[in-house]
């Protein structure tokens, strides 16, 4: 999810009822060194809410710099990325490659917690195993928890499977069984069903969602609803994702200048200017324009001219 959960996204997130938000994918040894760039993304929720980040590396004397930052940046908890499949992280032997070497992984985990002292928790996220002959989840499970690991996530995918195929339940569930700390499902939650799925059939203690969020935040409203055997709400009108992809690219705007917040924001129209009549169309012209304001412009005459129409016509 690195450059997809940024504090806009995030806020977003957490308005719509998500419990706790992770910051963007951080490097530790850029972080470590102070990179501006990676710095700028490790940035505390809106009015004090809770989040978590979350880094990755292999160097245990850079994992510990990083925590450091961490813990100075205000978060409640940091996470240890084991489970990324990206080429470009594996190549480097973090991510999802550390499965391959549990004893490094396990100091990795050691000298973070040591650096935190304590103030707030280590977790881990992993992925079922590197492929599926070495599905070594629960094992290596086990171990980041000696290490002092105080939860783990688990995406149900080996990485060879990157996110192709279905997500394995019950290495998630075998997870749950081998250690005692809460244990967080991942991968395949897109609906409420599927979040029931999750937690009927791993016995997981929490659920993290990544893909499915992207232009859907109401996702969160449903699955809130759920929890705590509310009425579900209205799925989201044309209206109501013309008016959520405009105060996202306002709230994109505080924190970067216009250029960036128009070319990043072209991704965010794919995902939320769908599934209405004339969408395609207005994606089409947003991907062309340059100046905010003319975007704003476009979707407010989409919004008061016919552009949503009200029409739930997939497009």
């Amino acid at each position: 999810m690195s450059g997809l959960t940024t504090l806009p996204m995030r806020t977003l997130c957490e308005e719509h009822g998500c419990g706790l938000t992770i910051t963007e994918f951080l490097a530790a040894p850029a972080l470590a060194a102070a990179v501006p760039r990676e710095v700028h993304k490790l940035t505390a929720s809106v009015g004090g809410r809770p989040f978590g980040a979350q880094i990755f590396g292999r160097d245990p004397q850079q994992m510990a710099r990083a925590a450091g930052r961490v813990l100075h940046s205000g978060a409640a908890l940091l996470d240890i990325n084991m489970g990324c499949p990206a080429k470009k992280v594996t190549k480097g032997v973090a991510g999802a490659a550390l499965m391959k070497e549990p004893e490094l992984a396990e100091s990795l985990v050691h000298a973070v917690v040591e650096a935190v002292q304590g103030k707030i928790p280590v977790t881990v996220k992993i992925r079922a195993g590197w492929d599926e002959q070495h599905k070594n989840a629960p094992a290596f499970a086990a171990a980041m928890v000696r290490a002092g690991a105080r939860a783990v996530t688990v995406h149900g995918r080996t990485r060879m499977q990157g996110f192709a195929g279905k997500v394995d339940l019950e290495i998630i569930r075998a997870v749950k069984q081998a250690i005692e700390v809460p244990v967080i499902g991942n991968g395949d939650v897109v609906d409420v069903a599927s979040l029931e799925r999750m937690f009927d059939a791993t016995g997981c203690d929490a659920v993290m969602v990544g893909r499915a969020a992207l232009g859907n935040p109401w996702l969160f409203s449903s699955f809130r609803a759920w929890w705590v055997g509310g009425i579900q709400p209205p799925p989201p009108t044309p209206e109501d994702r013309m008016l959520l992809y405009l105060r996202h690219l306002e709230l994109y705007l505080q924190g970067a200048e216009t250029g960036r917040a128009v070319v990043e924001m072209r991704k965010f129209a794919g995902w939320y200017l769908r599934g209405f009549a004339g969408a395609s169309r207005l994606r089409k012209v947003i991907y062309a324009l340059t100046e905010v304001a003319k975007i704003q412009e476009l979707i407010e005459a989409a919004l008061h001219g016919g552009g949503g129409g009200g029409s739930a016509r997939p497009v």
